[in-house]
């Protein structure tokens, strides 16, 4: 059985007789990037600000690494990396002075690991330029790096694609994989980019009103395996003769949900009436619409 890293029990923050997060328990595995999504207001942020201490919990336990955070505060952070909301860094300095300013505030970390962190985000070939004249992307890449530099056992990143354009979101979500499945680190990471969040996450716990409505794989989340369970999937016909082919199929639109089973049964009625068939494509359930499903779509944030 794999060991968690972070164990989270009964994790609840209320203020002023609201509940803010309410009796909550996960855990990150080793080597996994887990997804955290929710509505407007669902309590993430909420939720990654207690697991990392900068607000304090009204109930529940934090472990990371085996340590209880209660019982040694500096112990279990110090196997933690986290960027909360946008990495700051002094702009009139060089990346690598930045670095080297961080690597101060923790032992054992030498100018040899500077340089592979640098190597590890792809910030190499600019990491002695004055981060004023680093993109958004760049910036975000050496937040990544100090995160890094400690060899932290697991990543804690809050909305880390905010602000960064298409390349600049798969970058890190690159970097983010790499990290999970080469490094064995684990990866906590919440976003209301869905699309990103289905090709980067292995797990997907969704939220909503302060609970934990869901922990599921991606494959489970988004039905995948719909035609192994006997669930319905969305077919589409193309043909060339559209209206001949919704009576033969009975149906106000050529769009249908059916079982996997039906569809060489439909194309043959289809065939048999003479009706060419150009195409059938299939689809299952996005992330996105599960996370509606679940969340009676609420906003994302």
């Amino acid at each position: 059985m794999i060991q968690p890293v972070v164990e989270i029990r009964g994790l609840t923050k209320e203020i002023g007789g609201k509940v803010l997060v309410d009796d909550l328990s996960l855990d990150v595995l080793p080597g996994e990037v887990l997804g955290l999504l929710g509505p407007n207001g669902a309590g993430k942020t909420t939720t990654i600000r207690m697991i990392v201490g900068l607000i304090s919990r009204t109930e529940g336990t934090v472990t990371i690494g085996g340590i209880d955070l209660d019982r040694d505060f500096e112990g279990a952070l110090a196997q933690v990396g986290a960027i909360v909301e946008n990495p700051e860094m002094y702009k009139f300095m060089t990346g690598w002075q930045n670095l080297l300013h961080f690597a101060r505030m923790s032992k054992g970390v030498t100018e040899q690991r500077i340089e592979e962190v640098s190597r590890l985000v792809g910030l190499a070939p600019r990491i002695h330029d004055r981060v004023k004249t680093y993109s958004l992307g760049m910036r975000q890449r050496l937040g990544l790096a100090q995160a890094l530099l400690h060899r932290p056992r697991v990543l804690i990143l809050d909305e880390p694609t905010n602000g960064l354009d298409p390349a600049g979101i798969r970058e890190l979500r690159d970097h983010l994989r790499r990290l999970a499945e080469q490094e064995g680190i684990a990866v906590l990471v919440s976003s209301h980019l869905l699309a990103e969040m289905e090709l980067m996450c292995d797990r997907v716990a969704v939220m909503q009103n302060g609970q934990l409505v869901r922990v599921q794989t991606l494959r489970e989340m988004v039905g995948e395996n719909a035609a192994e369970s006997g669930r319905a999937l969305q077919v589409t016909f193309e043909v060339d003769d559209e209206a001949a082919a919704l009576a033969v199929l009975e149906s106000s639109t050529l769009t249908l949900q059916i079982p996997r089973e039906q569809i060489p049964h439909l194309n043959a009625k289809l065939v048999g009436a003479g009706i060419g068939v150009y195409g059938i494509r299939t689809s299952a359930k996005t992330l996105e619409d599960k996370f509606l499903e679940l969340t009676g779509g609420g906003g994302i944030g």
